[in-house]
């Protein structure tokens, strides 16, 4: 089907394109540029979120160190600021604080006071320690956390019974830090997130949960309290924000991607509409402009010989018997298209209705063919007819296929062109009346076979266009046909001619 540039269908396509298209791509330019931005946004607002979890987790576990811590001091100056106060005190302390791993005491010289024996790395951390305190902070008082060899000393300046300041550090235990102060800050945290601790150097001290299959997602570090350690929160594989806001924009980009691809289907079956009701209106109006013409070139004959007549101009009696003959048969073929055109309308509103008898074919075909006798005689045409005598009577509403055949016959004379012969046959074949009309004309292409019976269709050449007719003599073959049980076929090439043949079950 052509499109004709300012025809309603080429106007139709240009303001679907503007009205559908258009706007459609704009949305989806804008619907990607805001999926961007939110994809953005959520993620800096998660990342934000994370790194106030972790900096709440630290500043819990400091908070109920330092307390602790606070709890430890309290209990050293009660004990050094005693007056019956001994080195065994301090041991008793150790024995019942288990967090202190090593309890260190010196005298404003510097001397060590306690303990009375020392380890290897006493010496060392002592040196260290020593090193690290001012003479101002022996003057003001209060508490230091301190690193020294790669371990957190606190650092406190208490004041012994006569008011001497008195140095005392001790350093944690690594076991009992996690299990009294981690476990019990950490461990009842709700939610996906993974809370854990880590040193300077990357090492694991605490994790609620393993962290095989989950994702760094903040570090954050701890105050002066646990200068090595930092707190770093985790996400489980596949519950991470970030992987459930791909999800979503995943899930509304393909939504998106469906509404584009209904959109554009919508768009597709409308203009599909719209062009088939263009090809029906116009197959309509070629139809009545086609029934028409058919209609008025026998009436102007009837009336041209009947005037003729009636005027006596034509005194042979053979000429006057010639004038009626050619009424007859103008009159027999206007009647076939009026026919053509009731049945037509009966099949469209579903009106038709067939009287099925057992006939007797080989009558039923000579009366059809005599009514074509004139017109074959006329344009010169041979007839051959071959119908097999063994025939038995066909269950058919005989009308019904009198007019099927009528309508292959009148369409073998129309497009028969140069070569006028013309064969019609009949014989049982497959348990089926094969009732075939055969021609030497310019035949039908091999794509356009099946189209030939589809009601206003006619074949879209140069040599059919010119010929008269409506486009719907084989449609109402090819009812007549199923209306039977049976069907019709062609075999056709171009310039070869074409078999027609209906096909009527020989059982009703």
């Amino acid at each position: 089907m052509t499109i004709r540039l300012g025809s309603p269908l080429a106007r139709f396509s240009a303001f679907a394109v503007l009205a559908i298209v258009l706007p459609t791509a704009i949305l989806a330019v804008l619907g990607y540029l805001s999926l961007r931005q939110w994809k953005t946004s959520s993620e800096l607002l998660f990342r934000q979120q994370a790194r106030e979890m972790a900096s709440m987790a630290a500043e819990k576990i400091e908070m109920v160190l330092v307390r602790t811590e606070d709890e430890i001091l309290v209990s050293l100056q009660s004990l050094v600021a005693s007056p019956d106060f001994a080195p065994a005190a301090l041991e008793r302390l150790l024995a019942a604080t288990p967090l202190i791993q090593r309890l260190y005491l010196f005298d404003r010289r510097g001397a060590p006071l306690f303990p009375s024996s020392w380890m290897g790395e006493d010496a060392g951390v002592s040196v260290g320690l020593l090193a690290e305190i001012s003479q101002g902070f022996w003057e003001r008082g209060g508490r230091r956390h301190l690193v020294i060899r790669d371990q957190v000393i606190l650092a406190a300046v208490l004041k012994a019974r006569d008011g001497a300041p008195l140095l005392a550090a001790f350093s944690r235990n690594p076991e009992i830090l996690r299990g009294e102060i981690l476990e019990k800050t950490l461990g009842k945290q709700e939610g996906p997130a993974i809370l854990s601790i880590i040193d300077h150097q990357d090492r694991l001290i605490y994790s609620r949960e393993p962290l095989e299959r989950a994702d760094r997602i903040v570090t954050v570090t701890f105050g002066e309290a646990l200068p090595l350690w930092r707190v770093t929160l985790y996400q489980p594989r596949g519950m991470s924000p970030q992987e459930a806001v791909h999800r979503q924009i995943t899930l509304l980009s393909i939504t998106f991607f469906l509404l584009l691809v209904v959109i554009m289907a919508g768009l597709f079956a409308t203009y599909r509409l719209v062009r088939r009701e263009t090809e029906m209106a116009r197959l309509k109006a070629d139809f009545v402009a086609n029934v028409s013409h058919d209609l008025k070139t026998p009436l102007s004959l009837i009336r041209m010989f009947s005037e003729t007549l009636e005027m006596d101009r034509v005194p042979a009696e053979a000429k006057r018997r010639e004038y009626y003959a050619v009424i007859a048969r103008e009159s027999d073929r206007l009647s076939r298209l009026i026919d053509n055109v009731l049945d037509f309308s009966r099949i469209e509103g579903g009106r038709r209705k067939y009287d099925i008898a057992p006939t007797t074919v080989e009558p039923m075909i000579r009366e059809t063919l005599d009514s074509f006798g004139y017109v074959l005689a006329q344009q010169g045409f041979k007839v051959d007819v071959s119908i097999a005598p063994d025939l038995p009577e066909v269950p058919m509403d005989a009308d019904a296929v009198s007019q099927a055949l009528a309508n292959l016959l009148d369409n073998a004379i129309k497009y028969s062109g140069s070569h006028k012969v013309l064969r019609v046959e009949a014989k049982s074949r497959d348990g089926h009346l094969a009732l075939s009309v055969v021609d030497e004309g310019i035949g039908v292409p091999r794509d356009e076979q099946q189209k030939i019976f589809e009601k206003f269709y006619r074949v879209g050449r140069s040599e059919t266009q010119g010929r008269r007719g409506s486009g719907m003599g084989l449609a109402l073959v090819r009812h007549v046909a199923e209306a039977h049980g049976g069907r019709v076929t062609v075999e056709s090439q171009p310039g070869s001619g074409s078999c027609f043949t209906l096909w009527l079950p020989l059982a009703g």
